[in-house]
């Protein structure tokens, strides 16, 4: 009964460590992305700048005259250009964050290979 127990521990062992990459890569990274996606829904509904955008023309504070409406036109226009800025920023960081999470057991493989040899040199 023993034998069997850890033979079957020792099979799915084994068969974690194969499906790790598979899932990662696959199921993981889908999950990683679905994740972005939401950051980047998130930020655009903060910043919003196609709402901006799209009351570019509209005075602000019901100031209809001349000097009101330029004000509003300016005001909206910077509003509009940094809040794109800081979306696009905002877009990069999420981009890394997901490449972050692709390249994450790359990494960690490498520094395990490289732990591994630099430790065999030092036996030998």
């Amino acid at each position: 009964m023993f034998l069997l127990v850890l033979q079957r521990m020792l099979l799915e062992f084994v068969l974690d460590i194969v499906y790790f990459p598979i899932w990662w890569y696959i199921g993981g990274a889908e999950h990683a992305l679905k994740f972005c996606i939401g950051l980047l829904r998130d930020a655009n509904g903060m910043l919003a700048p196609g709402l901006w955008l799209k009351n570019i023309f509209v005075p602000m504070f019901g100031q209809y005259d001349w000097q009101g409406r330029i004000v509003s036109f300016f005001m909206r226009l910077a509003n509009v250009i940094f809040r794109s800025i800081g979306l696009v920023i905002w877009f990069v960081i999420v981009m890394i964050l997901f490449f972050m999470w692709v390249l994450f057991p790359m990494f960690v493989l490498y520094m395990l290979l490289t732990s591994f040899l630099s430790f065999e040199n030092i036996l030998s």
